[in-house]
C-alpha cells in the first residue's frame, strides 16, 4: 500500500466533513481560475496514475470483492464493484478522452447589447463544490473526478462502505495525480464510508457544497431527495421498459431485448421490463421467453404471458408447476412491474396496443430510458412523443444511454429529473453561468 493512501486512510478518521468541505471550496477556487492546458494536464496525469498504481489500487479492490462475497451480496453488486486491469485501461481511456473534449468554461451561451449599450456576456463557469454519494461502484471515483476537474469543479467523493478500500486507493493516487501538475490535492477529497453520518453531514453541508448527486440504487436517491438541505440533481434508478408492438420484427425485438437485458444486467440502463402487445404476445412471449432462459433470465410474467412463457420453456418448466413455480419462471405482482432488479430478471407485461403501453410505462418508469421495436411510424411518433424519460428510442437497446455513447465522454450520473440536467450528465451538466456586463459608464435611466 503506497504511503499516500496511508495517509488518507488516516485522515478519513479525523477529518470532519465540514472541514473537507472547507478545504475543498478552497481548492475550488484556485481550479476555477486554472487554464484549460492545466486541468487537462491533471487528466492526462491522472490516467497514468491508474497504470502506474494498477498493483495497489485491485490489491485494495480485491479486499472489498472478498468482503462482499462474503458477506452474501449478489454477483450483481460484486460485478459493479470489481476493477480488472481491462476496466482500469477503459477508465484512464475516459479520462484522455475528457482531457481531449474542447473547454467548456467560458463558452459564450449569449452575447449582446442591452439597454444604454452595455455589453453582456453569458459565460458557463464551474458549479463550485459538488459532493457526490454512491454505493459499490469505484468506477464512479474516477469518472467523477475526471469530469469535476475538466470543469473546474472541486468535488467531495462519498463512496459506499462495500468499496472502502478501494476508493481510499483511487482517490489517493487522483489526489497524488493533480499535485504532480501543481493542483490542490482537495480538489478530490475523499468522506469516510465507514460511518452513515458522513452522509448525512453532506446532505446538511448547505453553504459549503453547492449541489449534491446520489447515484446508486432508489433507496439511497430518495433518503438525498427527501432529506438533502443541499440542492439535489437527481440520478435515478433505471427501471427501463423495452416495448415489442405488434408490428415490430422479433427477431429485432429478440435480439435488443437480449442485449438490454444480458449484456450487463447490473447497470442502470439494462432493461427490467418488458411490454408485449396482445396480438402477437404468443408468438412474441414463447421466442422471447425462450431465449432468455437459455441466458438464464428469470421471467416474472403477467397471467396473460405466463401461460406461453411455460410453454417456451418445455418440460422442464411445465413440471415445475407441479410445485405452483415453473422452472425459472414466476407470476408477477403489481409490485415487480416497478422494480429495478439489477440482475438476470425480467418482468413481462401484455398491454393492447401503444396507448396501453405507454400508459403502462410512464406508471411504472423511474423516467430514465426506454425502447419501442415496430415497424409502425405511427406507434414510434406517439411513443417518442407521449414517454416522459430521459432517453426515448426506436429500434435500439436501452444500452446506450450512457455519457460515452452519447458524445459526451465519461459521465458524473444520469439525471431523470428535469431542472438543470437530464439524462447523461457530461461537462455541460456540470457547470453553471454567469453574466458579464462591461460599460463605459452608463447609468439606468
Amino acid at each position: 500500500m503506497a504511503a499516500s493512501e496511508n495517509d488518507l486512510s488516516g485522515a478519513l478518521s479525523k477529518v470532519s466533513v465540514e472541514d473537507w468541505a472547507r478545504r475543498a471550496r478552497v481548492a475550488s477556487a484556485e481550479l476555477g481560475v486554472s487554464t484549460c492546458e492545466q486541468r487537462n494536464a491533471a487528466l492526462e496525469a491522472m490516467a497514468a496514475a491508474l497504470g502506474a498504481c494498477e498493483e495497489q489500487i485491485l490489491a485494495a479492490n480485491a479486499r472489498d470483492v472478498e468482503a462482499a462475497r462474503a458477506g452474501g451480496s449478489n454477483e450483481g453488486i460484486v460485478d459493479r464493484l470489481q476493477l480488472t486491469h481491462e476496466r482500469l485501461l477503459s477508465y484512464a481511456d475516459a479520462l484522455l478522452q475528457l482531457r481531449d473534449f474542447p473547454d467548456v468554461l467560458g463558452e459564450v451561451i449569449d452575447e449582446r447589447a442591452i439597454s444604454g449599450g452595455v455589453q453582456m456576456k453569458q459565460i458557463r463557469v464551474p458549479l463550485g463544490v459538488v459532493g457526490m454519494i454512491y454505493e459499490a461502484r469505484p468506477n464512479v471515483s474516477i469518472d467523477s473526478a475526471g469530469i469535476a476537474v475538466k470543469t473546474g469543479n472541486a468535488i467531495l467523493l462519498r463512496g459506499g462502505s462495500l468499496a472502502q478500500h478501494s476508493n481510499e486507493a483511487l482517490i489517493a493516487v487522483l489526489r497524488d495525480a493533480l499535485v504532480s501538475v501543481g493542483l490542490p490535492a482537495d480538489c478530490v477529497c475523499p468522506i469516510d464510508a465507514r460511518s452513515r453520518e458522513t452522509s448525512t453531514a453532506l446532505m446538511a453541508a448547505r453553504g459549503l457544497i453547492d449541489v449534491l448527486i446520489p447515484r446508486g440504487g432508489a433507496g439511497l436517491i430518495a433518503t438525498v431527495v427527501e432529506q438533502s438541505k443541499v440542492p439535489v440533481i437527481e440520478t435515478g434508478s433505471g427501471n427501463c421498459h423495452i416495448y415489442v408492438e405488434q408490428t415490430a420484427d422479433l427477431e429485432m425485438a429478440r435480439a435488443i431485448i437480449a442485449n438490454a437485458k444480458c449484456q450487463r444486467p447490473s447497470v442502470c440502463n439494462a432493461a427490467e421490463s418488458l411490454v408485449i402487445d396482445r396480438a402477437i404476445a404468443e408468438q412474441a412471449v414463447s421466442l422471447i421467453a425462450r431465449d432468455l432462459h437459455e441466458r438464464g433470465v428469470t421471467l416474472v410474467a403477467d397471467d396473460e404471458s405466463y401461460p406461453f412463457a411455460a410453454q417456451a420453456l418445455g418440460a422442464e418448466a411445465l413440471a415445475g408447476e407441479a410445485g405452483g413455480l415453473a422452472a425459472g419462471l414466476e407470476h408477477a405482482t403489481e409490485e415487480d412491474f416497478a422494480t429495478e432488479y439489477l440482475d438476470l430478471t425480467i418482468s413481462i407485461k401484455v398491454v393492447g396496443d401503444y396507448h396501453e403501453a405507454v400508459d403502462h410505462i410512464n406508471k411504472y418508469s423511474t423516467h430514465h430510458s426506454e425502447a419501442i421495436v415496430t415497424s409502425d411510424k405511427a406507434a414510434a411518433d406517439y411513443f417518442l412523443a407521449r414517454v416522459d424519460s430521459a432517453a426515448v428510442y426506436v429500434n435500439a437497446s436501452t444500452r446506450f444511454t450512457d455519457g460515452g455513447e452519447f458524445g459526451l465522454g465519461a459521465e458524473i450520473g444520469i439525471s431523470t429529473q428535469k431542472l438543470h440536467a437530464r439524462g447523461p450528465m457530461g461537462l455541460r451538466a456540470m457547470t453553471s453561468s454567469k453574466y458579464v456586463l462591461t460599460g463605459t459608464g452608463q447609468v439606468r435611466g
